[in-house]
């Protein structure tokens, strides 16, 4: 029995606070943003009107609506000529007290505006640009829950450069997640042309689907099928029903997770350590793990019992036809034949009672 591992991440306990998602336009939000800085504009030309005696005009002496207009204008973007100036002491403390903090607001409302509407716009398609250009023989990852962040994490454990993982999500939140990894992440819809273009889907080596939901999911390997007909597809669905309308839709491989625990259920029934070493399989933190390759050339014309690897062969793939270890074919191996076999992990052949590996 392989000993039990820690959790690959410790999630503590966040506090999140309640909150709706509020879907504005762009111009929705340039308005609502410039709306308010002409308010609080408004604000100070009428502050300024009501305390105008404590003005002076230096060239003719008298302060008009216009030369109000005029000081606020000039006094919110701090050029201040000196034609017109604040001279009682209560004046003084209304520009001190009221007009500066307005005068600073106003300010941030518009650098803030004109960051994300052009400086952060512009430097994200600079950087997407970039990625872009360096995206070949990636995965991508389209949806970032429970099951996605686990392949993610599953994948960097067993070697993957996270740089080569593209998580594509519309939650900002689990996005932040998977960028901390150093992965590449868009905040999108998955089942969009667009998006799935974006992260360059025709030179993906692998896409695995996992949207949360089967209709969505089968969706997204409708649209990817459609864009890239030759990228193999891993796709998670939940109900039996979904697992046939999944592969019609193009997927290469279909998991249930009900249906992969049931059979750790069922293993451990039969055994007190068939389940663990399941687990063992699956996972690339445990002593042994499954692989999947195509045979080298040094092992043409010999038997699967007798890998270069060092492994034990299970399977091998032949023309579509599925062959047992215990079946004569397997006995001479063929180039092209794809061969699953367990072999040991760097863990577990470093630790034990001494063998160098675990059969």
């Amino acid at each position: 029995m392989a000993p039990s591992r820690p959790p690959k991440r410790f999630r503590g306990p966040r506090f999140k606070p309640l909150r709706r998602a509020v879907r504005i336009p762009v111009w929705g939000d340039l308005g609502i943003r410039l709306g308010l800085a002409l308010l609080l504009i408004f604000i100070v030309i009428m502050v300024h009107w009501w305390d105008r005696e404590g003005l002076i005009d230096n060239l003719d002496g008298e302060v008009s609506f216009l030369d109000v207009v005029y000081f606020t204008m000039i006094s919110i973007t701090t050029t201040g000529f000196g034609d017109i100036a604040p001279i009682s002491d209560r004046a003084r403390l209304v520009e001190a007290v009221i007009v500066t903090p307005i005068r600073f607001a106003v300010f941030f409302i518009f650098v803030g505006t004109a960051y994300n509407f052009i400086i952060k716009r512009s430097w994200e398609k600079w950087r997407m640009a970039r990625i872009q250009g360096n995206l070949t023989d990636h995965i991508v990852v389209l949806g970032y829950g429970v099951s996605g962040s686990e392949s993610v994490q599953e994948l960097i454990e067993r070697g993957t450069d996270p740089s080569c993982i593209v998580v594509v999500d519309p939650s900002d939140e689990r996005l932040a997640e998977a960028e901390a990894l150093g992965c590449n992440v868009i905040a999108a819809d998955a089942t969009r042309d667009s998006t799935l273009e974006a992260v360059r889907i025709r030179e993906a080596k692998n896409v695995l689907v996992s949207a949360g939901r089967d209709d969505t999911s089968i969706l997204i390997v409708l649209t990817v099928r459609h864009l890239a007909p030759d990228v193999p597809i891993s796709v998670v669905v939940r109900a039996d029903d979904n697992e046939f309308l999944a592969r019609q839709a193009g997927a290469n491989n279909v998991i249930n997770p009900v249906r992969f625990t049931g059979l750790l259920l069922a293993g451990s029934a039969k055994g007190a350590h068939i389940a663990d070493y399941l687990a063992d399989l699956a996972s690339v933190t445990g002593r042994v793990q499954l692989v999947e390759r195509e045979i080298t050339e040094e092992e043409c014309g010999c038997s699967i019992t007798s890998l270069k690897s060092g492994g034990r062969g299970l399977r091998v793939y032949r023309g579509g036809k599925v062959l047992g270890f215990w079946e004569d074919e397997c006995e001479t191996l063929q180039p092209g034949d794809i061969v699953v076999e367990i072999v040991p992990t760097e863990s577990g052949s470093s630790r034990g009672d001494g063998h160098s590996r675990e059969p």
